[in-house]
């Protein structure tokens, strides 16, 4: 059995909520359901009442930020709606004052799935976090904004970056250079994010300060590191001993 609801929004953030062509309503629909239509400011909702409960929140919390002067563009909505239909527990007002986030000034990061936002969550609330996922998940960036966002904050004085020296299938030979030359090949994903994140000048000022820290993971041993945003990316190919050796680096106010 069907159940109608019926909504008022103000007028002029309704043409943001339908998006072009009505398509932020169409894939809203798809994700949950129920039938969306207007008449004039009021906005009815036909459907599972459970649904309709979840659309009316998603309004009643778009209408709450457009009052307060938020923006919104077609695909930051079409993400909310996704997660919201994933979590019902989290809101619309949560993706836009919660989840995302401006690390550097530079660029404004957002998750845009419900284990992304839980991975951001975990990154948050505890000290040593595990990211497991496939190839292309957003763990190695993510994680680098919140590391880039701790230092601004001043949550933590220096990034520690390192990584096993494992090539992707095919052997290299020998590097030429200094110490940082040699790994910056095996690091240059986590260079990629950051110079996405933070102003390239900003960045490199910051390499030769050794704010942003090499520390490549065969000469860790004995180190002790202190208020640092520590990333070990491709843990996966490191040995069982390197991986307790780099746990027993961790020190105090680190993550």
């Amino acid at each position: 059995m069907s159940n109608l609801k019926k909504i008022e929004l103000p007028p002029q953030g309704l043409k943001t909520l339908f998006g072009v062509q009505d398509q932020n309503i169409k894939y809203l629909e798809t994700l949950l359901d129920v039938n969306i239509g207007a008449r004039g400011n009021e906005i009815l909702i036909d459907g599972d009442p459970t649904d309709i409960a979840t659309v009316e929140q998603i309004l009643n919390d778009f209408a709450e930020l457009f009052d307060e002067g938020s923006t919104f563009s077609d695909k930051e909505l079409r993400d909310a709606f996704k997660q919201i239909a994933e979590d019902r527990a989290y809101s619309l007002k949560d993706y836009f004052t919660k989840a995302r986030f401006n690390p550097s000034g530079k660029k404004q990061v957002a998750p845009k799935t419900a284990n992304q936002r839980k991975y951001i969550e975990a990154i948050l609330n505890n000290d040593l976090t595990f990211g497991i996922g496939p190839a292309g998940t957003g763990k190695s960036y993510l994680c680098v904004a919140m590391a880039v966002q701790a230092l601004f904050s001043k949550q933590v004085d220096r990034i520690i970056l390192t990584r096993p020296a494992v090539e992707a299938g095919e052997r290299l030979g020998f590097l030429p250079g200094d110490l940082q030359d040699k790994v910056d090949p095996y690091l240059r994903p986590l260079y990629d994010a950051l110079f996405d994140l933070v102003d390239n000048e900003r960045v490199t000022k910051m390499l030769e300060k050794r704010i942003i820290e090499v520390a490549p993971l065969a000469f860790m041993r004995g180190r002790t590191l202190n208020n640092a945003f520590i990333i070990l990316d491709e843990a996966q190919n490191t040995t069982s001993e390197q991986m307790k050796m780099f746990l027993t680096r961790i020190g105090f106010g680190s993550k």
